[in-house]
């Protein structure tokens, strides 16, 4: 694998991986985990990948955990009868529910709860924000517009709507039957699009019922006004930055990233930034200046990952497109500001035994040359309130739970390894220590801090804590 490395990467797959030896290239180049989106493809492509990537899995002996991304509501206008029309600003349009083909005065808006919840004055984004109706009245069926922002509009472009909460569940009927699916297949987290609401979230919890972990998607203005809550309610967050960056002004989009990590660093909950982070790299070799320093800011600002997508799914450079943002988060992560700004922004600590062990062992790894912490942990939940710290050496951790590992490969700092004598608490420090000089982590006389639970095996009772000495 390369060299070690905080900030994990999340790689989308597609036609640009065709062959079991493509994901070994990109596990070995820095990704951690793999993303199937189901909005393309079939089921069968993905369940091809997914067997790929556990063949990988077994081959290079390092957990790699896999997403699957849920489509969610696509909101669309109908057709036109010439295909497409021009709309010019200050015209007046409108939308209904006529199935009938449009022209320049009207389209069909197959989408009845849109109709029901704008109101005059709010904004209708189309083709992803290129253009912008204004609501000028609303009826039982359909919505008069002006056009803010014309220009050609043709069959069945995207609808946005930013400023109205729709009565819409996140998951339509086919992501119903993906995400039954994905489940069979054994995915480790699932990656909720469309989210608006708290409700949203435990409507998928409902489905998923602990078969994986959720990952929730903040896409939508609404999402943002219920932030805290909606990360409380999920395993993870997934700044989306390409809807996210139609529905808001584009300006306060480095705003809002900041505020959604700071908000899942302080809840502990792993943050993942996505969308165009190299996206030049899909036609080229290389990246431009602006997207190395997209990626290394995200780096800097604490993400636990970063994604790519086109790049890797259906881009020239997809082996590249990883071995250059693998380069960027080593460059940042070796910087002599990368630690100082970590630590400023570290959240306050709760009063939990968990959190007291995870502050301690960040102190700790300060003031004594330690080169690693060991952390035992079957839900892999102490381990994650450890990453939480962003201490300055690595986390081994170690659990007998192979999904655990898979699930952990999201996470800052976090390397996992399957061990079955885990369950022997007798043998927690020989294991440790052995394990972490295998691993590369550790060589003789390097300090190791360990922790671990008693009653040994039992969910969130990470209690003790040792210092040990390879020798």
């Amino acid at each position: 694998m390369t060299a070690y490395k905080n900030t994990k990467i999340l790689a989308t797959l597609g036609p640009a991986t065709r062959s079991q030896e493509d994901i070994r290239q990109l596990a070995l180049a820095g990704v951690n985990l793999f993303r199937l989106n189901f909005s393309h493809g079939e089921h069968g492509d993905h369940a091809q990948r997914l067997e790929w990537i556990r063949d990988v899995e077994a081959q290079l002996n390092t957990p790699l955990g896999v997403l699957m991304d849920l489509q969610g509501p696509k909101l669309r206008v109908g057709r036109f009868a010439d295909g497409k029309v021009l709309l010019h600003r200050g015209q007046a349009f409108r939308l209904d529910l006529d199935t009938s083909p449009g022209d320049a005065r009207r389209v069909n808006l197959p989408h009845p709860e849109i109709i029901a919840a704008l109101e005059p004055g709010m904004d209708l984004l189309l083709d992803d924000g290129k253009l912008r109706l204004q609501v000028t009245a609303r009826h039982a069926d359909a919505i008069d517009t002006q056009v803010i922002a014309g220009g050609e509009l043709s069959d069945r472009k995207g609808v946005n709507v930013p400023q109205a909460v729709l009565e819409l569940s996140p998951l339509t009927a086919k992501d119903r039957r993906d995400l039954s699916f994905g489940l069979e297949l054994g995915v480790d987290w699932v990656a909720l699009s469309f989210v608006q609401r708290p409700e949203d979230i435990l409507e998928a919890r409902e489905l998923i019922g602990g078969r994986a972990r959720l990952m929730a998607k903040v896409e939508k203005p609404s999402a943002l006004v219920h932030l805290e809550e909606i990360a409380r309610l999920s395993d993870a967050i997934m700044v989306a930055r390409g809807d996210l960056g139609v529905e808001v002004p584009a300006e306060t989009v480095p705003q809002i990233q900041k505020r959604i990590i700071a908000v899942c660093r302080a809840l502990g909950r792993p943050v993942v930034v996505a969308t165009q982070m190299l996206e030049s790299m899909r036609f080229a070799p290389a990246p431009t200046r602006a997207e190395v320093t997209d990626v290394a800011n995200a780096v800097a600002e604490g993400a636990d990952a970063v994604m790519l997508s086109a790049e890797t799914a259906s881009g020239d450079y997809p082996l590249e497109a990883v071995q250059m943002m693998s380069k960027i988060i080593r460059q940042v992560e070796s910087g002599p500001d990368y630690q100082a700004q970590l630590d400023v922004s570290r959240p306050q600590a709760e009063a939990t035994v968990s959190d007291a062990i995870s502050c301690a062992i960040r102190r700790i790894s300060g003031i004594l040359p330690v080169a690693v912490l060991v952390n035992y942990s079957e839900s892999g939940a102490s381990t994650l309130r450890a990453a939480r710290e962003r201490p300055r050496v690595p986390i081994l951790n170690l659990t007998p739970n192979l999904a655990t590992a898979r699930q952990l490969s999201v996470a800052w700092g976090v390397r996992s390894v399957v061990n079955d004598r885990l369950r022997q608490v007798e043998e927690v420090c020989s294991t440790a220590l052995e394990i972490a000089q295998a691993q590369g982590l550790a060589s003789r006389g390097d300090t190791l801090v360990i922790t671990a639970g008693v009653p040994f095996g039992k969910p969130g009772s990470t209690n003790s804590l040792r210092i040990e000495t390879l020798v």
